[in-house]
């Protein structure tokens, strides 16, 4: 493979190991080639039998103990840490519109990331083009092949990592503040071989149940847009590293979604976006009850496209189920509690809101929150966001983050913080990406919860006493603001539906001050982006809130009506 392909493919596998559909046409080739190029090094240490016995592993342990022993530069330091790490994808898309199949697709892809340190703990080249270096690995299991690839990436990541120390300290010198923490923090080496992750399903019955689902739209021609969408990925980590550490880890995440868009007569876009995502396919919900859920997101839409727009202001109580309350806690919350380290020259602790916060309240007394990636199910679900073993070779722990309102803890990879020197074992990664903290199962725990009745009888007795006719109900919500949004009314308590609201101070300081109760009913919201995590969490009741009409200017209505159903 030539130099300038060879870059090209390492600039597509930083942005991601998916959608690289060429890896099956090269990897093969690629392999074949390393065959002849590259001869077996004895290896400097004796690996276990459960390494040993996988061949990627060893064949990674085999490699990183030669370039421990012989990667060195002349007047150059020798590398202190290098890690391997090979990700494993499987996964099969498929995804259909207007009751018809437009992509099926399944791929096989994997990649391999290097990391090279050159300094020491306190101080090293982490930085820049130091950051390490990303590329195909082949597909087959040769030890030969596998070891080739790992030794040019090996190559160019030490060569990467001498320049970005030079530059960082470079950097570091334009300040007069000694860096108050390590630059890595050290690990307990461990091994650990899991189980191999494999997809489990026939993919006929699911292409057949998402067509079926957006053929729906034959009900409802005003309906202008309707998708059916699957995606089920398997993973495999291969994690090895000079401090001793091997590990081999799987997990499986199947996804399942229903979207669909419409305009109202004044031309506003509204949509509904409902998925599911689970550990197997057989925790999806079955292709009637799949159906059947269809229809009711496709009522409900054109229920949303018929609504009325809500009252130019509204200040007063709001209600949140536990599926918008979700959204909330991870936007609001979760992304404020992971340990990522500032710019450096910069004093905060981290980049979050909660960076000035540690040990302050953020929350009312009466929640809780903690992040365990050790438990595998809750209240019979299985939890998406569990994992053995980060990405940085740490063993995953249950951290208590906020206890009684108060900011407790971070989370925390690799890479220290002030007053945090060691990671917890949240140092996660897509593959191929480089880890940075995040959550894992992420629960919000209630002292003295009540019933989702109770809430909204609470939400209605405010109201009267605040002399408002209704209040709000959100039970779904689209980024920042509310998709699903309902008025309770005062006088019998039914709902309306309406549209064209977003949230005005829906901030950190609004959830600390102004959410007064909660309910007894925690969701369990899996989520399947590019890091499996869980959100776990009950419905809310605010005693204040703002909620205005949107600004937004409405799109065009369509010109001409849609085709006839049938062709002539």
């Amino acid at each position: 493979m030539n130099a300038t392909l060879r870059r090209k493919f390492r600039l597509l596998a930083v942005s991601g190991i998916l959608g690289m559909t060429s890896l099956a046409i090269f990897a093969p080739r690629m392999a074949a080639q390393e065959k002849a190029a590259v001869a077996p090094a004895p290896s400097t240490k004796a690996v276990s039998a459960e390494v040993a016995a996988d061949p990627v592993l060893k064949a990674m342990r085999e490699e990183l103990d030669r370039s421990k022993s012989q990667l060195k530069m002349d007047n150059v330091a020798a590398p202190y840490y290098i890690e391997y790490r090979i990700a494993d994808v499987e996964e099969w898309t498929a995804e259909s519109a207007f009751g018809s199949l437009r992509q099926d697709q399944q791929i096989h892809a994997r990649s391999a990331r290097v990391v090279v340190r050159v300094g020491d703990y306190k101080l090293d080249s982490y930085y820049g083009p130091g950051l390490g270096i990303v590329d195909y690995a082949p597909l087959d299991n040769d030890p030969i092949a596998i070891r080739r690839e790992l030794w040019l990436a090996t190559d160019a990541a030490y060569k990467a990592a001498n320049e970005a120390l030079a530059s960082k300290k470079a950097l570091l010198s334009q300040y007069t503040a000694d860096q108050p923490f390590d630059d890595f923090a050290k690990a307990t080496p461990l091994e650990y071989v899991g189980p191999l992750a494999k997809l489990d399903f026939t993919p006929a019955p699911w292409k057949e149940t998402i067509e079926k689902a957006t053929d729906l739209y034959r009900t409802n021609l005003k309906i202008q847009a309707v998708n059916g969408f699957l995606r089920f990925r398997a993973v495999n980590e291969y994690f090895v590293n000079t401090e001793g550490t091997s590990t081999r880890q799987g997990y499986t995440v199947y996804t399942m979604q229903i979207g669909a868009e419409t305009q109202s007569t004044d031309g506003m876009k509204v949509g509904r976006t409902p998925f599911f995502v689970e550990r197997t396919a057989n925790e999806l919900p079955s292709p009637a009850k799949f159906l059947a859920d269809a229809g009711k997101t496709l009522a409900t839409l054109q229920a949303l496209a018929d609504a009325p727009m809500v009252e130019e202001d509204y200040r007063g109580p709001v209600l949140f189920s536990n599926d918008a309350a979700s959204d909330v806690f991870e936007q609001l919350v979760a992304q404020n509690v992971l340990g990522i380290r500032p710019k450096p020259g910069e004093s905060a602790r981290t980049i979050g809101e909660y960076s000035s916060n540690y040990k302050g309240r953020v929350l009312p007394t009466f929640i809780s929150v903690t992040d365990d990636p050790t438990l595998k199910t809750f209240d019979g679900r299985q939890l998406v966001g569990s994992y053995e073993i980060d990405q940085e070779g740490v063993k995953a722990s249950a951290v208590p983050l906020i206890t009684d309102g108060i900011l407790v803890d971070y989370l925390i990879g690799r890479m220290p913080i002030r007053d945090f020197p060691a990671s917890n074992g949240h140092g996660r990664a897509a593959p191929g990406q480089a880890p940075s903290p995040n959550i894992g199962n992420f629960f919000v725990k209630i002292k003295d919860p009540v019933t989702k009745d109770e809430l909204k009888k609470k939400l209605i007795e405010m109201c009267k006493q605040q002399g408002k006719p209704y209040g709000y109900y959100v039970e779904t919500m689209a980024g920042d603001n509310p998709r699903l949004l309902y008025r309770i009314y005062v006088s019998d308590g039914h709902d309306e539906l309406v549209r064209g609201a977003v949230f005005n101070e829906l901030d950190t300081r609004t959830l600390r001050n102004n959410l007064i109760a909660a309910g007894s009913d925690p969701l369990v919201s899996n989520r399947g982006g590019s890091v499996p995590t869980t959100i776990i969490c009950p419905s809310v009741l605010f005693d204040e809130l703002e909620v205005k009409r949107t600004d937004r200017k409405n799109a065009k209505l369509p010109e001409y009506p849609s085709p006839e159903l049938t062709t002539h």
